[in-house]
């Protein structure tokens, strides 16, 4: 059974259901952690409220198919600045059970990257 569509729809849930859970936490406990890494490297404060943007708009987008491209666009915009100014350090190593140290940020990042590439499939919001 060859159904290209469903599987975009599972890739689109899961991608956008787990980053979702990141930016409901962010919305109940606030976001004074992230305020504090971006002031270290000379970042305005306010910024931090983007993570509103990556970890909870854009999962949205993403789960209901609804400009999906833009709405991995912006998780991968969301990983990469996540990586460069917190996990920059943990780049190149391994974890305690032998994994590497980023894979759930390695898998935000390039199954968002993997969905710009392939679309939404027919399971989608029209748009």
């Amino acid at each position: 059974m060859d159904n290209a569509d469903l599987g975009k729809l599972i890739l689109r849930l899961t991608l956008g259901g787990l980053l979702l859970f990141h930016g409901i936490s962010k919305l109940l406990n606030g976001v004074g952690h992230i305020e504090a890494i971006l002031v270290a490297h000379g970042i305005p404060a306010f910024f931090a409220y983007g993570v509103f943007i990556g970890e909870l708009l854009a999962p949205l987008m993403v789960i209901l198919g609804y400009h999906t491209r833009i709405g991995a666009l912006l998780i991968v915009f969301n990983m990469m600045v996540a990586i460069a100014l917190v996990h920059a350090s943990e780049l190149m190593t391994l974890g305690g059970g032998g994994g590497w140290s980023l894979e759930l940020q390695g898998f935000f990042l390039f199954t968002a990257l993997a969905l710009i590439f392939l679309g939404p499939g027919r399971y989608k919001l029209k748009n």
